[in-house]
């Protein structure tokens, strides 16, 4: 079994940053990419940034910019900076892993159970 945890989500006006954390634990082997999804009321879920284990990275064209990915592979967590945030970024914030477990033949996609965030303006 894997679990991922967010945290960091909450609160902040316009223009504030904010930093979600996600950790990955349970039975890994390895894992391939990990990212951040948002899901705003009424909307279908985004991609909003991905980085592979590499380092490369993938950015929804909305925060370009303004967000950035990061993960720490040691830890098994992935990181999302915010800055600049809008009122348009408010939505909940899910982490997701691309994961092969010990034992396991085939990666399989994983999700956090998702973290509030709100933009006032």
């Amino acid at each position: 079994q894997v679990q991922l945890v967010e945290s960091g989500g909450g609160l902040v006006q316009a223009g504030g940053s904010l930093r979600l954390s996600c950790a990955a634990s349970g039975t890994i082997f390895s894992i391939n990419a990990m990212g951040w999804y948002r899901q705003a009321p009424e909307k279908q879920r985004e991609l909003v940034a991905v980085i592979t284990n590499g380092g490369s990275t993938n950015y929804a064209n909305s925060v370009k910019g303004r967000f950035t990915v990061s993960r720490d592979n040691a830890k098994n967590t992935v990181y999302l900076q915010m800055n600049s945030l809008k009122p348009e970024d408010t939505a909940v914030y899910y982490c997701n892993a691309d994961v092969l477990t010990i034992g396991g033949l085939y990666r399989r996609s994983y999700w956090g159970q998702g973290t509030r965030v709100t933009v006032s303006s």
